[in-house]
């Protein structure tokens, strides 16, 4: 056969499987219109949707076991700890937790904000629990493992004072506010830990109240993507111990992933020093980071369910151009 038609039947075959893979992923992401990204599955029984497919990713999270596990917000789970979602009817995932036995102390909490569950549809907190917080234990871990509801951090000091710690939201409360049944799951202990009152009632409120500023903000189709925590792992960067001996983490960590109808935009990252110090007033640009950088001072691989070029290059930004981009 003629080399110059050989090619040409080459090429016409190879569009048509382009065409077909390009129809099958369009089909499989739901066309794109979808507020958050990866499974969503109805609570009870275990989720089983396919994950969303992606090309060219070489460290994304094995789903086969755990659907949840191919969300965006998820960072890279580890094989020695136990990945939690918390979820309701109305609205799917609260939030999803790395719960490692090992330490007793959660690595991190993910969950995606979005027009509809950024609504706090006219509820606060007092509002939902005017007799008091419902401090609870999460029913997916051994209550023995987990930190006490009370009594434990309260008789707790940070080193070298007399200020007991409180019990710190890691996804807060004011996130959550869409329902009573998903702000109650907030409370559960394996979303909290141990921060000295001038932390986590200023710096850390600051920045938490920042990030639900920018919620509020949101349109169609746009994505808030957060994963949170405190450095449980490396021994320098664990302050010290409750009495009953849980991790008080040194510093505490955002990881934000933005991302409207078109895709990921931009991501940013904040650490923070646990100190027993009211710096509310700081100007948060002075605890911006790369995502790069994040990933080198927690050893967590965030968002890592993105394609591999995408997730390089947005966590490659540089601060300063983090700060712009957020308008920091």
């Amino acid at each position: 056969m003629d080399s110059d038609i050989l090619a040409l039947l080459n090429s016409i075959s190879m569009n048509k499987m382009f065409y077909s893979l390009a129809v099958f992923a369009f089909v499989a992401c739901g066309g794109g219109s979808s507020s958050s990204d990866g499974p969503n599955p109805t609570p009870d029984p275990t989720p089983t949707p396919t994950p969303t497919p992606t090309v060219g990713n070489a460290n994304k999270n094995d789903a086969s076991e755990n659907a949840y596990l191919a969300r965006l917000e998820m960072p890279k789970a580890r094989t020695d700890s136990k990945v939690i979602t918390h979820t309701t009817k109305d609205y799917g995932v609260t939030y999803s937790v790395e719960w490692d036995s090992n330490i007793r102390a959660q690595r991190w909490t993910c969950y995606d904000m979005n027009k509809r569950n950024a609504a706090k549809n006219g509820n606060t907190r007092k509002s939902l629990w005017p007799d008091g917080d419902p401090w609870n234990y999460d029913p997916d871990v051994a209550t023995s493992d987990q930190q006490a509801t009370y009594s434990e951090l309260s008789k707790s000091y940070y080193p070298g004072s007399k200020d007991y710690y409180e019990k710190g939201h890691v996804c807060p409360s004011n996130d959550r506010l869409y329902t009573k049944d998903a702000n109650e799951q907030t409370f559960y202990m394996t979303n909290i830990l141990p921060m000295v009152g001038k932390f986590n009632g200023k710096l850390w409120q600051k920045m938490e109240l920042q990030v639900n500023s920018w919620a509020q903000k949101l349109g169609d189709g746009d994505t808030i993507f957060i994963c949170k925590g405190g450095t449980i792992d490396k021994a320098d960067q664990i302050l010290g111990k409750t009495i009953n001996n849980h991790v008080v983490p040194k510093y505490f960590f955002m990881a934000l992933l933005f991302k409207n109808a078109s895709g990921p935009v931009r991501m940013l990252g904040f650490w923070a020093e646990h100190l027993n110090e009211d710096h509310s007033n700081d100007a948060l640009k002075g605890y911006v980071v790369s995502i790069d950088d994040l990933e080198q001072k927690t050893g967590i691989d965030f968002f890592c369910n993105l394609p591999d070029d995408v997730e390089e290059q947005l966590e490659a930004t540089k601060s300063e151009d983090i700060i712009s981009a957020w308008g920091l």
